[in-house]
């Protein structure tokens, strides 16, 4: 009986509709990944590049060659290979043939193949191109079994699984792809710095990453910039295979005469449209958001040359740049994602060392499997010149079987014991081969051959000599792409991440005046101009009142801390003016449903914040950590039920906690953990209850409270001496005086 299931009499086959759709979006997930997103690490190539340049080679578009049209090559490979819209593999093509694209182009194109401007390229009937010498590298090797072929898409032709890749195109020219649930962004890098990283791991496989970062120095844009992370965060991207270049662009001071100058940016981060960033400087102008700067002119020729004019001659150039690197595109992250399929299968992040060893790994294959072709290829033609040999020295033998047999070939074979390749090549021998001097060619190139199949069963014997092989290559590329040739100069340079006081330009932006910040208990805040100590005079809203005030200026960053953990940084100099009841936080920034403000004061770089929950646990951490640059702000504090009670600063030596059960502990503040986020440690123990308030202060200077009458009181030396224990014991009942608050005040 079959296995079969008989169909539905209706022809609906019923399918949970869930398990139909994982299915189906599997299917298109993993062919998203392993047929167009992601680059194979051995050439380097997505599906559709590669089918571009086999088309090409196809074509016979060879460097040196005629060009041809590209409506020609595009229609081959959407015909032959890649059965996609014809204007995706144009685009395809165009962006193998932009130098400001691709650091090491593959296509040399004529006609108008776009700009650094963002411009497109004319239409596919008006352009043309043919290979350079980077995509014959890559291509070298395709008629010498180099590599595996597989049937196109309609089984009528035959395309590389993979191209035998003499270029490490991969880290070379790098790759940028979105896939379903992962991506790939990989930039380019300098040829000879692979080179002389190969050539270390080929010394030593065991070599580690800093060994190789001794020789790549990091990305090689093709339009250049200034990568500005320092060394560490460099090494650490390409041991991890993730990260993100800090570029900037390189910009050098005009002097134009009597004191007066000019900023010309003369290179610009890799993939930034020169035309969409002087509109957006221009726009920031136009808005005021640039006080520094009075004008762009983009005075572009083939070089790029954007003229930056300042707003006096006394601006610090420095500070105006800096301003711009943090408004504009001039300085842009360019990210590091070596997601990569290896054997053309599997998608992985590989680091800088694995994506060298496979590329290796590869180059060793393709010469054991070509070095395999021609030996194969030998051992045929020392079989046909052996038969040859053995027609000449029975030559008239040989005639007479010919003129006189009716199965000549079999004969011959049966005669002089001859394989079937050997009779055939006799019998297919042109006349004029029978001269004496063709026996000598044919001992010749007997002989030659002989020691060439030698030599290569030696090769293919040898571990030692292929990757010997592999480093003579290696020396081919270092010749061809050095430094000292004019596409393989270095174009990218790296300078050290700028100081704080240079990053920071917010002075430039705002002047620097005194403000009160004043904060309702309904969460509104408003800045008042100058210090002001007394603030019992302000109105507020009604049933709303002050919450808390305090000085600082308007360069100042303000840290709000809500009930459920979470920081948000407010800027002073943007704060609602003092006149009316100023302006709900809750507008400012997101706030979660039924949080409440905690405290608000201003950040201090350095200083220390000890976190207090209701639940009495805590930990310290540095103000630095609760900046947070987005509306949504920065979840310090992981919380179950409880809510965040303080934020107490924590300058000092010891903590001093009070609970509900007006229980007081004093314990050392070096007991507390300090972390960026987290739970906390438990501060103090009770059997019921929580906490009521906290504070940091210094054991020699005494604890100091407000007692109920409102005088402020210090208990100092041996009289804390019964409350001194440590961190998670009860405490016992405070001194006398303190208040019924059970609140330190003050």
């Amino acid at each position: 009986m079959s296995d079969i299931a008989t169909p539905p009499e209706d022809g609906v086959l019923p399918v949970e509709l869930r398990s139909a759709l994982e299915e189906r979006y599997l299917a298109y997930a993993l062919s998203t990944i392993t047929q167009r997103a992601l680059p194979d690490v051995r050439d380097g190539l997505k599906p559709v590049h590669r089918r571009v340049l086999w088309a090409m080679r196809e074509l016979k578009l060879d460097p040196g060659a005629a060009f041809k049209k590209c409506a020609r090559v595009v229609g081959d490979v959407i015909g032959k290979y890649h059965p996609h819209g014809d204007q995706s593999v144009y685009d395809a093509l165009v962006r193998l043939a932009q130098d400001f694209a691709q650091r090491w182009p593959l296509v040399e194109g004529q006609g108008n193949f776009g700009n650094v401007d963002g411009d497109n390229a004319a239409a596919m009937r008006y352009t043309e191109a043919r290979l350079t010498e980077v995509a014959r590298l890559l291509l070298d090797g395709l008629d010498e079994d180099a590599v595996d072929y597989r049937d196109t898409y309609d089984g009528s032709e035959k395309e590389p699984v993979v191209l035998p890749g003499a270029f490490p195109n991969l880290l070379a020219n790098g790759s940028q792809g979105i896939a379903v649930g992962m991506a790939t962004a990989i930039p380019p890098h300098n040829v000879a710095e692979l080179v002389d990283a190969a050539r270390v791991l080929l010394a030593n496989p065991e070599a580690g990453v800093e060994e190789l970062l001794a020789h790549v120095q990091g990305p090689d844009f093709p339009t250049g910039g200034v990568v500005v992370d320092s060394p560490s965060v460099i090494a650490e991207s390409y041991r991890a295979g993730r990260g993100a270049f800090r570029t900037r662009a390189r910009w050098k001071l005009e002097d134009l005469g009597r004191g007066t100058w000019v900023v010309v940016v003369t290179e610009i981060p890799w993939l930034v449209p020169k035309s969409r960033l002087v509109e957006r400087i221009a726009e920031l102008i136009n808005e005021r958001k640039l006080p520094l700067v009075t004008d762009v002119r983009d005075e572009s020729t083939e070089d790029i040359r954007l003229v930056l004019e300042p707003r006096a001659r006394n601006v610090d150039p420095v500070v105006m740049m800096e301003s711009l690197f943090k408004l504009t595109e001039l300085e842009t992250r360019i990210p590091l994602n070596m997601n990569v399929l290896v054997r053309g299968q599997t998608p992985m992040v590989l680091g800088l060392k694995d994506a060298l060893r496979q590329w290796l790994d590869h180059r060793r294959e393709v010469i054991q499997r070509r070095s395999q072709h021609r030996l194969d290829a030998i051992v045929r033609r020392l079989e046909v010149l052996e038969g040859f040999l053995i027609a000449f020295l029975n030559l008239d033998e040989v005639i007479r079987i010919v003129r006189q047999a009716d199965d000549p070939k079999a004969e011959l074979m049966a005669a002089f014991d001859l394989t079937e390749l050997q009779a055939d090549a006799i019998l297919n021998m042109r006349l004029r081969s029978l001269a004496k001097l063709e026996e000598i060619e044919i001992r010749r190139e007997h002989d030659k051959l002989t020691k060439e199949g030698e030599e290569l069963r030696t090769l293919l014997g040898s571990e030692a000599r292929q990757w010997k092989r592999v480093g003579k290559e290696l020396d081919g590329l270092a010749k061809s792409f050095g430094p000292d040739t004019a596409l393989g100069k270095r174009r990218t340079t790296f300078e050290a991440p700028p100081s704080a006081a240079a990053a920071d330009v917010a002075d430039a932006f705002v002047e620097r005046e005194p403000i009160t910040v004043v904060v309702s208990q309904k969460g509104w805040i408003r800045a008042l101009k100058g210090h002001v100590a007394d603030v019992s005079g302000l109105t507020f809203k009604a049933d709303d009142a002050l919450m808390l005030s305090f000085p600082t200026e308007t360069t100042a960053k303000l840290i709000v801390v809500t009930s459920n953990g979470k920081t948000f940084t407010l800027d002073a100099a943007k704060l609602p003016g003092g006149r009316g009841a100023g302006e709900p936080i809750r507008l400012m920034v997101d706030f979660d449903d039924g949080a409440d403000i905690v405290d608000v004061f201003a950040h201090k770089a350095g200083r220390k914040r000890l976190i207090v929950t209701t639940e009495a646990r805590g930990f310290v951490t540095s103000e630095d950590q609760l900046l947070s640059s987005t509306r949504k702000g920065r979840q310090v504090v992981n919380l179950d039920a409880a809510r965040v009670l303080r934020f107490a600063e924590a300058e000092g030596d010891t903590v001093a906690i009070v609970g509900q059960n007006r229980k007081l502990l004093l314990f050392p503040l070096n007991q507390v953990a300090e972390m960026a986020r987290g739970a906390g440690v438990r501060l103090q123990r009770y059997k019921d209850g929580g906490v009521s308030d906290a504070k940091v202060f210094a054991l020699a200077e005494g604890l100091s409270f407000t007692t109920n009458g409102g005088v402020a009181r210090r208990v100092v030396g041996d009289e804390l001496r019964d409350w001194l224990g440590n961190r998670a014991e009860a405490g016992r009942l405070p001194p006398h005086g303190f208040p019924k608050s059970n609140r330190f005040g003050g």
